[in-house]
């Protein structure tokens, strides 16, 4: 994979509020060490990084500012990077501070997007990175989610979201959706 020297890794909502097992069954239990991997070579390579965090607005979240949950988790927690942009909606593009503003201010047009949940915050976050005319690369095993439940008690198992999310990515002309193994060899 052909990878500027300035694409930049956007690392989303890793933190320790999706730990707590009332999220439920999860997908990708390696997310977290591709994840790591991830933010590693960048640091090597003297890429950017960019960390985002939710800050929940609903009440009892337990990823509201404060709550124990909002904290990174380790694999991130101490990871260099050049900014961390907190949002309290799907996209990191609708965050404090103006992520596009600062990518577009650097020259930056390629974003590798990792983190949780696949089918949320990041695929949501690379949906309008494309749309914004960013090119898109997600490592989806540097993602994962869980299960969910929809209308009339359809309910969907994260490996089958996380595939979905692979489909409107790729399929949409969004992303290119690749693994980390392949990221890393770029």
């Amino acid at each position: 994979m052909d990878l500027s020297p300035d694409a930049a890794l956007i690392v989303i909502d890793v933190q320790q509020g999706f730990d707590d097992p009332a999220w439920g069954p999860r997908d990708n239990p390696d997310a977290e060490s591709n994840i790591g991997r991830l933010i590693e070579a960048w640091a090597d390579a003297s890429r950017p990084v960019v960390l985002v965090r939710h800050d929940s607005r609903e009440p009892g979240s337990t990823l509201a500012p404060g709550a124990p949950g909002n904290a990174f988790k380790p694999v991130v927690a101490g990871a260099a990077h050049e900014l961390l942009v907190a949002k309290h909606v799907n996209s990191a593009f609708y965050g404090d501070p103006d992520l596009d503003g600062w990518l577009r201010a650097r020259g930056i047009r390629e974003l590798v997007v990792c983190g949780i949940q696949t089918n949320m915050c990041v695929e949501t976050t690379a949906r309008m990175g494309g749309n914004l005319g960013y090119r898109v690369i997600v490592p989806l095993d540097a993602t994962h989610t869980f299960d969910l439940e929809g209308p009339g008690g359809l309910r969907l198992a994260a490996g089958e979201l996380a595939r979905a999310t692979a489909v409107n990515l790729a399929g949409g002309g969004f992303a290119e959706v690749v693994t980390t193994d392949t990221v890393l060899a770029g």
